[in-house]
């Protein structure tokens, strides 16, 4: 029986070694922490979004980067096969709003305690508290390959051939072995043990690797309203960013829901999920426009405003707004629309009222950064799936090496999709006996 090793002890490194095991393989998982699913147990605040409840046409949308890598992998492993394979080892789960799956406790630590569970079941052997350091290997003697070996397909430069490693007392070790499946994650949360060592191998053997970045992550505002609105979160509106490309507005991207003001800017779910694609255009003028009122036309938000003034007469307009706004954001859109906002509602003419309008529907942030890596929900970038057979994770220039999960150049948007990567990708490798 080959001698496997499995590097990270997060949800996907957990579900290759399960997957692996359930083929008769006995695998080997290294984790540097001293317990498995750091990571995966802040997921979700603490509830674990699992997959979301989707067909795969629908996951593979929610891929932001490398979709069609995705495919034979989500077909083999889909959310519906998740959530079974879940249900089937002992943990009932629910399916929310936007189709997000958690288990019906609401614990992350009882996800984890299903893998190790069926880990111990299936006798993984497990090693915590010890640091792969290197990953070695042999070159390959291609000139040897005969042309009925299906490995002559893939013209292999290296060969893979062991690990060097580190245990808790700083004592270095060797394991031997034929295959080596990299589930290091990316650089996102790194006080969960996420210091990019896959990536750093990936270059150490000649492979490509996508630029790296936080993705999914709250964004930093020039304004300073952001810090005196911080908390305050606005439900229902549609956001837009916009960057000055080659001297002209161009839309990147769009969205509905909801939006948190924070001491440093903006985040919430639909801030999280434009970062991933408007990342790029940070030092192109990127603002965030913001519609409060999008579900109405600005005819019909006229129409509106008319009747808060009418029943508002003889009150400055700073007090008018009631119904319209929340109370702390009363003030900055009277601001944004320059009026004076002791100005007596009946004295507001018809040029004021428009920009009043213009401004609860085109409430403009100019965005200046992103947050680090210890507040992104996932790395962007990674080893480049042009170096990954999507059918194994095989990578094609080294004989025996894999690489799964989000240490991939794959990513996705909130929703449980990261984790269906994580998990299809560990059930999509392939060994050959």
């Amino acid at each position: 029986m080959e001698q496997v090793i499995i590097i990270g002890g997060g949800a996907a490194g957990m579900m290759a070694a399960i997957s692996l095991a359930e083929q008769g393989y006995k695998p080997t998982l290294i984790e540097k922490n001293d317990k498995l699913g750091k990571k995966l147990f802040i997921t979700g605040k603490g509830r674990c979004n699992l997959t979301n409840n989707c067909q795969v046409d629908e996951l593979l949308k929610n891929v932001v980067t490398n979709d069609k890598f995705m495919y034979s992998s989500f077909y083999g492993f889909d959310a519906r096969q998740t959530i079974e394979w879940f249900e089937a080892n002992g943990l009932p789960t629910k399916t929310e709003r936007g189709n997000r799956v958690f288990p019906i406790s609401d614990h992350s630590s009882d996800v984890l305690r299903t893998l190790e569970n069926r880990m111990r079941q299936l006798g993984v052997n497990i090693f915590l508290q010890t640091e792969v350091t290197e990953l070695l290997y042999d070159e390959y003697d291609s000139e040897n390959q005969l042309e009925s070996e299906s490995i002559s397909k893939n013209k292999y430069e290296k060969c893979i051939s062991g690990v060097l490693y580190r245990t808790k007392d700083g004592s270095k070790k060797t394991m031997k072995c034929t295959r080596i499946i990299v589930a290091t994650g990316g650089l996102s949360y790194p006080q969960t043990g996420s210091t990019g060592d896959g990536f750093r191998w990936a270059k150490e053997l000649g492979l490509r690797v996508a630029d790296l970045h936080p993705a999914l992550v709250p964004m930093c505002a020039r304004e300073g309203l952001c810090k005196e609105l911080m908390g305050l979160t606005l439900k229902n509106v549609r956001i837009s960013f916009i960057a000055k490309v080659k001297n002209k507005d161009k839309l990147l991207y769009k969205d509905h829901g909801e939006l948190l003001f924070t001491h440093f800017g903006v985040s919430g779910p639909i801030v999280l999920s434009a970062s991933s694609y408007v990342y790029k255009y940070i030092k192109d003028d990127l603002r965030l426009v913001i519609n409060m009122k999008p579900a109405l036309t600005r005819e019909q938000l006229d129409l509106r405003v008319l009747r808060d003034f009418s029943k508002n007469q003889n009150k400055d307009i700073r007090n008018a707004l009631d119904e319209l706004l929340p109370k702390r954001m009363i003030e900055y859109v009277i601001e944004a629309a320059s009026i004076d906002p002791y100005k007596k509602v009946h004295e507001i003419n018809k040029a004021e009222r428009v920009r009043l309008i213009d401004a609860l529907t085109e409430f403009t942030i100019h965005i200046t950064d992103f947050r680090d890596y210890p507040e992104a929900i996932i790395t962007q970038g990674g080893l480049s799936v042009k170096e990954v057979n999507p059918q194994t994770m095989e990578v094609k220039r080294v004989k025996g090496l894999y690489y799964i999960g989000e240490v991939l150049d794959v990513d996705a948007l909130t929703g449980g999709f990261n984790l269906q990567i994580a998990w299809s990708t560990a059930r999509c490798v392939c060994i050959e006996k």
